[in-house]
């Protein structure tokens, strides 16, 4: 499975932003699926994530502002991000992994793509 991020930019506080992930390779319609980021000097962290039953994780720093959603007949994941923050800047990162459940540790994920960043002004 390859995965290829899009969507990334520079927005204001207050703002929105939606990333898009395409995989190629294989459907991935069972695995589990979802976004990480990575700030500069800070840990590699979820933020969200959907198993493949549909199930639908987010981190507490995002929840109610960001939305995860997949299209499993265009293989497509994506992250509406809305009320967007200073502190969302960041690397944001499209994740797979071969088994139904998410799981926070990067290195339980499978898949990754290439990266996009997004960056949020005060």
């Amino acid at each position: 499975v390859q995965l290829q991020a899009s969507g990334g930019g520079l927005v204001q506080a207050g703002g929105s932003l939606r990333l898009s992930c395409v995989a190629s390779g294989r459907t991935f319609s069972s695995y589990a699926t979802g976004w990480f980021r990575q700030a500069p000097g800070k840990e590699r962290e979820l933020v969200a994530a959907i198993s493949g039953g549909g199930s639908i994780y987010y981190a507490d720093s995002v929840k109610g502002r960001f939305t995860i959603s997949r299209d499993s007949a265009k293989n497509m994941v994506y992250l509406q991000m809305d009320s967007l923050k200073p502190e969302d800047t960041a690397v944001y990162y499209c994740a797979a992994r071969r088994y139904t459940l998410p799981q926070a540790a990067p290195a339980a994920w499978s898949y990754w793509g290439q990266g996009t960043q997004v960056t949020v002004s005060s």
